[in-house]
């Protein structure tokens, strides 16, 4: 039988235990309730209003930082009502209302807000930078008519975007510090993750190295929690989804001769659409294969005929591997250090990626499933593709580009290979918080993200651990005066059984 001592000292230190988790520190006294914070995730493509919160007495309290909510406002990016006087801050008022709902009244006025333009912002700027100051100025107006603190709208540069990201990821992954045993915040002693970033006009690729960055305007030297990074970061400007798609139509319709009938390898066989040329040629990143006079009202018929192999012809066109200044290079000139370590692929690359395990059945988890996946992709008709994701039915046509494209760009341009690309992990969201650039810009703006090492933290005040260790002498005490009566009456009761 187990000795009676065993059971009581256990309950004494679960008592203990108890005790540790819900003494008073010495600087909460109560529960202070949540700080917000929100961004506008201002993309070309789209818009997204994304509400962050964290305990109100970690103002500086790094690694406590969740999504609260999110809004997806309806429409297209704020670039897309370049000459719209007031549609683009009118697009936003939905979302915002929703905000006002989503955060308690008495923390309206003490929640930041920012506006974060991304690549189609930037693209607009290089086009008409009159018309991306009046955007800029009057979704400023707008946010401003709430009752939040509005910080300002910005466009980001490339570099900005892709290290945001990157602190996003390793900030969710706890990469960073991780909280630990009786509050202290604790460095996990993990590496960090790169991280790859496909939106509608460009793409991120970022990540530590210890390798020199040649070119100096990519790299990025960050000092985060007590250490330094140094960073490898380029931001591939028309090389997103939606501009890369424009491009390569642009090559298409260029290399048949600016015909009103053009065959499409990438498009499902026998899938055709009627487009107009200014939906073509109406971007900077289309103006080289731009014809000397059109008429932007003139429409194309383009018919796909479902060929892998011509399909990565052409699309393979869209990059520059010829020449490189540097040691070595991605593609357009580009210098980059190998990749190394794990990475995480967010926004487009998800959607690209689950597409392709969703249509395929294969776990496109190395570079031969991505390339036997993007095949049978290509090889399918709209109408097998439609049967497999009807809610997907404006895009479908698209899904064998991008699948040759990611193939393109992550193998041949980054270098990922047999060995670094099952280390790259395809993901839309970690926990509950979305993935991208959003949260690293808010953490970086609102100094959530201190530079130095943050030390203990939530810890016990002298007068509790005092308290705590009186209870525990006189628990003790209370444990040993058991066993001995207990031990004492065992005597007695052996001594009166032996006279019997």
């Amino acid at each position: 039988m187990a000795h009676p001592v065993v059971p009581i000292a256990l309950l004494a230190f679960g008592f203990i235990a108890i005790l540790l988790l819900t003494i008073p520190t010495d600087d909460v006294q109560e529960v202070p309730g949540f700080m917000y914070g929100i961004v506008v995730d201002a993309g070309s493509s789209h818009t997204a209003l994304l509400i962050y919160k964290w305990p109100a007495d970690k103002y500086n309290g790094t690694g406590v930082v969740t999504q609260h909510s999110e809004c997806h406002v309806k429409g297209g990016g704020i670039s897309s009502y370049a000459g719209q006087r007031g549609a683009a801050g009118q697009s936003l008022e939905a979302c915002l209302g929703q905000a006002v709902n989503d955060i308690p009244k008495d923390r309206h006025q003490v929640t930041p807000v920012y506006l974060g333009a991304t690549a189609g912002m930037r693209l607009l700027h290089l086009s008409s930078p009159e018309q991306s100051a009046e955007i800029l100025e009057e979704v400023g107006h707008i946010i401003q008519s709430y009752p939040f603190d509005y910080r300002g709208a910005t466009i980001l540069k490339g570099q900005e975007e892709g290290a945001y990201g990157w602190v996003t990821v390793n900030y969710l992954l706890e990469n960073f510090i991780k909280y630990g045993f009786v509050g202290r915040w604790l460095s996990p002693g993990r590496p960090t993750v790169g991280a790859l970033d496909f939106g509608g006009a460009s793409t991120q690729i970022t990540f530590a190295t210890l390798e020199e960055v040649e070119d100096k305007q990519d790299a990025m030297k960050l000092r985060l929690y007590g250490q330094d990074y140094s960073l490898y970061t380029h931001s591939f400007l028309c090389y997103g989804q939606d501009q890369f798609l424009k491009r390569l139509l642009a090559l298409i319709v260029m290399s048949q001769g600016y015909s009103g009938s053009i065959t499409h390898p990438c498009y499902p066989a026998s899938h055709s659409r009627i487009l107009k040329l200014n939906s073509i040629f109406d971007s900077p990143c289309t103006a080289k294969y731009k014809p000397s006079s059109y008429d932007p009202q003139a429409t194309v018929t383009v018919h796909g005929s479902g060929h892998y192999d011509q399909c990565l012809g052409n699309v393979s066109k869209l990059f520059s591997f010829d020449s490189c200044p540097f040691s070595q290079c991605s593609f357009d000139k580009v210098f980059q250090p190998n990749v190394t370590g794990s990475f995480m692929a967010f926004s487009a690359f998800f959607y690209t990626h689950s597409f392709l395990q969703r249509a395929t059945g294969i776990s496109v988890s190395t570079p031969v499933h991505l390339e036997e996946a993007a095949k049978r992709v290509c090889r399918m008709s709209f109408t097998q593709m439609s049967l497999l994701a009807p809610e997907l039915k404006s895009r479908l046509q698209d899904y064998c580009a991008l699948s040759v494209f990611v193939k393109i760009l992550m193998m041949r341009g980054y270098g990922f290979d047999d060995k670094s690309f099952p280390r790259v992990l395809f993901q839309k969201k970690a926990g509950d918080t979305s993935v991208g650039w959003a949260l690293g810009y808010m953490l970086s703006l609102s100094n959530l993200l201190p530079a130095e090492r943050v030390g203990l933290r939530k810890g016990l005040t002298l007068g509790a651990w005092g308290t705590l260790l009186f209870l525990f002498v006189l628990l003790l005490a209370a444990v040993l005066l058991f066993v001995l009566l207990r031990a004492h009456g065992g005597k007695n009761k052996g001594g009166s059984e032996s006279t019997i």
